[in-house]
């Protein structure tokens, strides 16, 4: 049992997280023609894998990029989500993706021409 799990366990207090930066993207697929769309319809898979090959190209420590199902911003999509700050994201292209990784991840910032807030919310959901 590695050390930190045995303090946080006798402690009581959380361990540190297993990656430093968690990135989820949605992959949802819904049937073509539903009304909210889905995000793996709008190329959220390959973009996903062109993220995780990318963050491995430029050495970036402590991240995980993963697939997530529904994350119900699906009229914004592609969508994804960063943790541990809950930063959310609309990516449509590679060029998105980059400056994503090199502002967010890398700098630390935030790309705020692609952010989704609380504003931006599906219709309905209001």
């Amino acid at each position: 049992m590695p050390d930190s799990v045995a303090v946080s366990r006798e402690t009581g207090t959380d361990p540190r997280p297993w990656f430093q930066v968690h990135l989820f993207v949605c992959t949802n697929r819904r049937p073509d023609g539903h009304r909210r769309g889905s995000c793996a319809a709008r190329g959220s898979e390959p973009l996903r894998d062109y993220m995780k090959a990318r963050a491995k190209e430029l050495g970036i420590p402590g991240i995980r990029v993963n697939s997530a199902g529904c994350l119900d911003r699906c009229e914004f999509g592609p969508v994804m989500v960063i943790y541990p700050e809950g930063i959310w994201y609309r990516a449509e292209t590679r060029e998105d993706i980059d400056e994503i990784l090199q502002t967010h991840v890398i700098g630390h910032g935030r790309v705020h021409r692609l952010m989704l807030t609380e504003a931006d919310l599906p219709p309905g959901k209001g």
